[in-house]
C-alpha cells in the first residue's frame, strides 16, 4: 500500500479516467432507461404478468428506491474510495430517481385510482404507506426543479446544499413506503436488504460530516454533498 491519495492510486485513476471520459454519461443515461425499455417491451409481448399495473407500481417503486441509493452512494464512494469524477455523475442519478418516481405516482394514479383526485386523496387518508410514499414524491419535486446551475446561483450554494440533503430524509420516507408495503404482503425480509443498504448509507455521510467538521481549516467540500 503506497502513501499516495486514493483518487491518485492506479486502480481509481483508471475508473476516474473511465468515469470522465465523453461518453461515460450518455451510456450511463441509456442504461438508467434499461428498466422503462424493458417494461415496455414486456408490455408489447404481453409479459407483465396477470396484474400489469401491480407488476408497473412495484417495478417503478424498487426503481426509485434503488436510483436513490445509488445518489447517496456517490459520495460516500468519492470520499472513502477516490473515485472523484462520480460527482458527475450524482445530478443525472438524482433526476432519473426523480422519473421513475414520476412513473411510479403516475401508474399508480392512472392505474389504480383512474386519474380521480378525489379517489386519490381518499386513498391517501385511508393508507398510511401510500401517505408516507406519496410525501417523499413532493419531497422530491423541489430537489428536481433545482437540478440546473441557475439553481445554485439563485439560492446561493449554501442554501441549495441544504435543500438538497433533504434527499437523505426522502430516502428514508421512501424505505418505510416500501418496508410497510412489503410487511403488509409478509415480504419483510427484501425490505431488509435495502435498509441495510441505506444504513450502511447514512454512516458514511455521517462519518464524512463529521470528519469535514473536524477539520482545522473548518473547510466544507466544495462539491455539494447529496
Amino acid at each position: 500500500m503506497t502513501g499516495r491519495p486514493l483518487a491518485q492510486r492506479p486502480a481509481a485513476l483508471a475508473l476516474n479516467r473511465a468515469a470522465a471520459h465523453p461518453l461515460a454519461k450518455p451510456l450511463l443515461f441509456l442504461l438508467c432507461l434499461g428498466p422503462l425499455a424493458g417494461w415496455i417491451w414486456a408490455g408489447s409481448q404481453g409479459g407483465l404478468g396477470a396484474n400489469p399495473a401491480e407488476t408497473l407500481l412495484r417495478g417503478t417503486g424498487l426503481w426509485t428506491l434503488r436510483f436513490l441509493c445509488l445518489v447517496l452512494a456517490v459520495t460516500p464512494l468519492r470520499v472513502w474510495a477516490g473515485l472523484v469524477a462520480l460527482a458527475r455523475w450524482r445530478r443525472l442519478l438524482g433526476l432519473v430517481a426523480f422519473f421513475y418516481a414520476l412513473l411510479h405516482f403516475l401508474a399508480y394514479a392512472w392505474l389504480d385510482m383512474g386519474f380521480d383526485p378525489a379517489a386519490v386523496a381518499r386513498d391517501l387518508g385511508k393508507r398510511p404507506f401510500a401517505l408516507v410514499g406519496f410525501v417523499a414524491f413532493v419531497g422530491l419535486l423541489p430537489l428536481a426543479a433545482t437540478s440546473w446551475n441557475g439553481a445554485i446561483r439563485w439560492l446561493g450554494a449554501a442554501r441549495w446544499r441544504a435543500l438538497h440533503r433533504l434527499v437523505y430524509g426522502i430516502a428514508m420516507l421512501g424505505l418505510l413506503h416500501f418496508v410497510w408495503m412489503r410487511a403488509s404482503k409478509n415480504r419483510a425480509s427484501e425490505a431488509a436488504v435495502y435498509a441495510l443498504i441505506l444504513g450502511v448509507l447514512f454512516v458514511a455521510r455521517w462519518l464524512h460530516a463529521h470528519r469535514t467538521k473536524s477539520r482545522p481549516s473548518g473547510r466544507q467540500p466544495t462539491s455539494p454533498p447529496k
